[in-house]
């Protein structure tokens, strides 16, 4: 309690030393109910299935003057009944999830630092996480400029263990050591395109020897494209990883993508893609070669299944994936939608001890209701069904049936909201 009082002295004051200041606060409090049952991966015999209700509780805080936008984000990630009643303190705490300032230098050019979310595009390489109860953010510098249709980011991220006399290893799992980027977008009448470039440092331990240690590099290159009018909107994605990973292999990677959606009506509206991403015959690099493709810090929930088999926690440097998938949008009233997909799962290259590399398919629906202005709920249902070559991948020829159900209320109002 004394943060947040503390936040909101400081707010308090800002706000009213300056006569140009907007000032809002926000919350959200997001209950999620999932029922585990092969959910990322198939479901042994023996074993009860998993059901939990988590929640995210985040109040943010917005400052913006004409030059100067501050933004502090704070949050508390828990499991329902993950403390005992008549508890003195909750274990998981609070923490600071975004706090950074932007300052516009002038009309098109601003420098915002701090911690961040990073978002590009559809969220491919860099996205938010927003299914993830915790999200993502990151501790970088951007440089942010932009011009009549035309936008440029430049950023870069450092990361420290803690402050330290000698010594440079970071040795924090999980995380880059450090990374620099460059993101051009330029928009036309139907049509954008983004091209990214990222160099992603991370950090080599040699338990044996500290001599060793190093940050090993790889590079992501990439276009992003968008093509709309009337109905029909077509969507692709094509990155190349080169470098080396952090076991010191050469990189050889790519990501395609390609997706058209077409309006059938006011009602309906189709989205067919295909998605190719690299990976390594028998799913180890061979001869220091790894040609896996990582999606590094996008939001990988969105993609391939929401069944998270593939790229969230896992698959990688595995087989690759290819995956072809419809799905079908239908608004049912004004308030409500169902969303259909279907997905066809294989491996992009050969699996070991198997001579096919069909994988699985899987369908997932999602309800989305709109109950109130800032109050959503969404139900999801999910089934894999899985093939010999998921069994081999996944070590498990149980035959079970893998599904997931879940049921999210978000609540987001706004707290207050005031200009001077």
């Amino acid at each position: 309690m004394r943060i947040l009082k503390g936040i909101f002295v400081v707010f308090f004051l800002l706000f009213f030393s300056n006569l140009h200041a907007q000032i809002s606060v926000d919350a959200q409090l997001r209950s999620r109910f999932e029922y585990r049952h092969g959910y990322k991966t198939l479901f042994p015999d023996n074993a009860d299935p998993a059901a939990f209700i988590g929640q995210r509780t985040r109040l943010n805080v917005d400052y913006k003057t004409e030059q100067l936008d501050v933004f502090m984000s704070f949050q508390n990630i828990s499991v329902w009944g993950d403390v005992p009643q008549l508890n003195t303190a909750d274990r998981n705490g609070l923490m600071i999830y975004q706090a950074w300032a932007k300052v516009y230098l002038s009309e098109s050019f601003a420098i915002k630092a701090g911690r961040q979310e990073i978002i590009y595009d559809d969220s491919r390489i860099f996205g938010n996480v927003d299914w993830a109860t915790q999200g993502r953010s990151h501790d970088a510098l951007q440089l942010k400029w932009q011009n009549e249709g035309f936008k440029l980011d430049v950023g870069l991220a450092y990361n420290q263990t803690n402050e330290q006399l000698t010594g440079n290893d970071y040795n924090i799992l999980g995380t880059y050591k450090t990374f620099q980027y460059m993101w051009l977008h330029k928009d036309w009448s139907n049509f954008s395109t983004s091209f990214l470039i990222l160099n992603n440092g991370l950090q080599y331990i040699d338990n044996a020897n500290s001599q060793n240690n190093e940050v090993r590099f790889s590079q992501t290159i990439g276009l992003h494209s968008n093509y709309k009018k009337d109905k029909l909107g077509l969507s692709s994605n094509l990155y190349y990883q080169g470098g080396k990973d952090i076991t010191n292999s050469s990189l050889y990677a790519y990501l395609l993508a390609l997706s058209a959606d077409y309006q059938i009506s006011e009602k309906s509206k189709v989205v067919l893609g295909a998605e190719i991403i690299s990976g390594n015959d028998n799913g180890v690099p061979n001869n220091q070669k790894n040609k896996a493709f990582s999606p590094l810090y996008g939001t990988n929930h969105k993609f391939n299944g929401y069944m998270d088999y593939f790229y969230v926690g896992n698959h990688y440097p595995n087989v690759g994936l290819t995956d072809i998938y419809l799905t079908n949008t239908t608004k049912l009233n004004a308030k409500s939608s169902l969303a259909v997909t279907l997905h066809n799962f294989s491996a992009a290259s050969n699996i070991a001890g198997s001579n096919k590399k069909q994988l699985s398919n899987e369908i997932d629906l999602v309800f989305s209701h709109a109950v109130q202005k800032s109050i959503s709920l969404k139900v999801g249902y999910s089934q894999l069904f899985a093939s010999d070559g998921m069994e081999i991948l996944k070590g498990n020829s149980d035959k079970n049936t893998n599904n997931w159900a879940w049921v999210m209320l978000d609540i987001t109002p706004t707290l207050f909201k005031g200009t001077d």
